[in-house]
């Protein structure tokens, strides 16, 4: 792989963890808008911005590749979050399946930054990206976690 074609997969690889960040945020909004919890909503407000900081930084590094950032959702996203609007159409949302839902989405960033991570075409020369990458990697499983330790603290409606 030429130079040149090697800075574009990069572009591209960035440019995914762009989208998945932008469906993060999409997901945490509808979340906010299907609890009346307002703890649970200062959280889900919280991890959406967390997210637009990570969009921020990612920007940042593909201007300095030469590229222009996107500002658009992955497929699965969109196809996902309509699916959440019909689901709740449908049914009244308890906080439960609301944090379900967001841990479902953590898992999906989780698993898109191990797999730009993990890439064998591509190679971060870079260590501050890949540092950069770690470190939103590691913010997602706290939230994560977080996401999961709360959902597990609030009882299933039957």
């Amino acid at each position: 792989m030429g130079t040149l074609q090697h800075i574009q997969h990069q572009i591209s690889a960035l440019n995914d963890l762009i989208k998945i960040n932008n469906d993060r945020i999409t997901g945490y909004q509808k979340a906010i808008e299907g609890t009346d919890d307002a703890s649970l909503k200062g959280v889900f407000e919280g991890y959406a911005d967390q997210s637009k900081g990570y969009i921020n930084q990612l920007n940042d590094y593909i201007h300095l590749l030469g590229g222009q950032p996107t500002d658009g959702t992955t497929l699965s996203g969109k196809f996902y979050h309509a699916w959440m609007d019909v689901k709740s159409t449908f049914t009244k949302k308890d906080n439960h399946s609301i944090l379900s839902d967001c841990e479902y989405g953590e898992d999906i960033a989780k698993s898109a930054y191990r797999k730009a991570l993990d890439d064998k075409e591509l190679i971060w020369e870079d260590e501050q990206v890949v540092a950069l990458l770690n470190t939103h990697m590691n913010g997602l499983k706290i939230a994560h976690d977080a996401i999961k330790a709360l959902r597990d603290s609030f009882k299933q409606v039957a």
